[in-house]
């Protein structure tokens, strides 16, 4: 699969639809007609290559204008998460330099960079404007910011390069086509929803339908309206659908396939969700160092649940021991990636840059292991190891165990300070609504899935469990929250 996602080298589909939002709706030659306008508007306050432009939004189309309209400046975006105080964003808008702030109010130091009201985006060029020369693969495309659950956030840059060669990999591996048309529902400052549900298709000639601020009990009533072919969301938006009871008759006619991601999900959700919707859901693992996904089961073929896959088209994986070396097929070590996805490096970090990318392998700190297959299997995270007394202990595991009780939505499990043991387990469930299950039944229930040193010391049922900004679980504040718990 060839082909770009560059807003004026697709004008020539004319009316075939592209993006639309719930206000909004644009065909290609409309959103490349917006996208220049912009390119013009950015330009006039002295934009150019190399600068940052930053949004603030909410999901919406501006913002993959916004997006795009830098790119024509061969300039570089960064989306923010609108859900940050002032001195989150601040903080991001001043490590990356950012120039321009697009946003519905202005936002962190306003004396820093100029603001641009998205209200006033241009929406047509004037006739004097003259594109300048388009980007390369060479040029940086985005700014990532990742959550900083262990520090402060920093900026992954991803170049065209990047970001062409994972659009077509996952067309390819997605199988989409003109005819593909996504539901975005993830919020568009993460790399999963631009690369999957926005670059993708439109690459391959389809169509994007962004919702806006998720809400389950608006989804099926979207899915039913629009008609997309696929959708990409994390396990818990999904154990959000499948607990709300019957799936309207009819309402997911439309879908082909849905993509899980950025998060583990657990075999027994991931196969009530597949009854429910009666589609594959293909679970995929990546980084947003690796631009997105490194690894996804196929949508036809063997799916094996428990794995997140083979390596995506192009990309290669290795799983290798402490001083480096290849381990056996089976065995634990830290996985690796290689190949085009790989980020350029960390936003003026080169020591991070270095630590991280080491002769052109990315590591990614998770532990891992293949199959007879090259199906990977995701342990855990080196950092979420629990050491109790010697014994290494991954906290999956024990996820996995709970998540069997059929009574459990989601789970977390961290290792507490032990003054004996030096650290034990110590779970965090969510139940479904209206489940009767107490901490005792769920200690009982993991006794012959567990041997006694992986069994939690301790169970809290608790309404929901912290996230980071993408969604993810947030277990450093778990363990904050379980070391407040003991000092008291």
């Amino acid at each position: 699969m060839t082909g770009t996602y560059f807003a004026w080298d697709l004008a020539y589909r004319g009316d075939a639809p592209c993006v639309r939002d719930d206000r909004l709706e644009l065909t290609y030659a409309q959103f490349a007609q917006r996208v220049e306008a912009v390119a013009e508007q950015l330009a006039g306050l002295g934009v150019g290559p190399g600068d940052v432009i930053a949004t603030f939004l909410p999901n919406r189309a501006e913002l993959l204008v916004v997006l795009s309209a830098a790119w024509r400046l061969r300039a570089v975006g960064t989306p923010v998460n609108p859900g940050f105080t002032d001195h989150e964003a601040e903080y991001q808008l001043a490590d990356s330099g950012a120039k321009v702030v697009v946003a519905a109010a202005p936002v962190g130091d306003a004396a820093k960079r100029t603001f641009v009201d998205v209200e006033t985006l241009a929406t047509v060029p004037s006739a004097a404007w003259t594109p300048p020369t388009a980007p390369t693969d060479a040029d940086d495309a985005l700014l990532i910011y990742t959550s900083g659950s262990t520090g402060q956030p920093k900026g992954v840059r991803l170049g065209h390069g990047n970001l062409h060669f994972f659009a077509r990999a996952a067309g390819e591996h997605f199988q989409v086509g003109a005819d593909g048309h996504a539901l975005l529902i993830l919020p568009l400052f993460h790399v999963n929803a631009i690369a999957v549900s926005c670059l993708t298709p439109i690459m391959a000639g389809g169509q994007v339908s962004i919702t806006g601020h998720f809400s389950a009990s608006r989804f099926f009533d979207d899915v039913a309206r629009l008609k997309p072919t696929y959708f990409s969301a994390v396990p818990t938006i999904y154990a959000m659908l499948v607990s709300r009871g019957d799936i309207p008759a009819g309402a997911t006619d439309s879908l082909r396939f849905a993509v899980c991601g950025a998060a583990p999900i657990s075999r027994e959700l991931l196969e009530k969700v597949e009854a429910s919707f009666g589609i594959p859901i293909v679970e995929g693992y990546g980084l947003t160092e690796g631009t997105c996904a490194s690894a996804c089961n196929p949508i036809d073929g063997v799916r094996k649940l428990g794995t997140v896959g083979p390596a995506m088209p192009g990309q290669q994986i290795r799983i290798v021991g402490a001083t480096g070396e290849d381990v056996p097929t089976g065995e634990r070590g830290e996985v690796l990636i290689g190949g085009p996805a790989v980020m350029r490096g960390y936003l003026n970090r080169p020591e991070a840059t270095a630590e991280t990318i080491v002769d052109g392998w990315l590591h990614t700190g998770d532990v891992g292991t293949f199959d007879e297959d090259g199906y990977l299997r995701i342990v855990d995270r080196i950092k979420d190891m629990i050491i109790r007394g010697g014994e290494n202990i991954y906290p999956k595991e024990i996820e996995a165990a709970l998540s069997a009780e059929p009574r459990v939505l989601e789970c977390a499990v961290i290792g507490a300070p032990d003054p004996f043991f030096g650290e034990v387990p110590v779970a965090y469930v969510v139940t479904y609504p209206n489940a009767d299950v107490t901490a005792e039944a769920l200690a009982a229930f993991v006794e012959d899935r567990l041997a006694q040193v992986k069994r939690p010391a301790r169970i809290h049922i608790v309404e929901q469990l912290p996230r980071n900004p993408v969604g993810k679980i947030d277990k450093p504040a778990l363990r904050r929250r379980s070391a407040e718990a003991a000092a008291v």
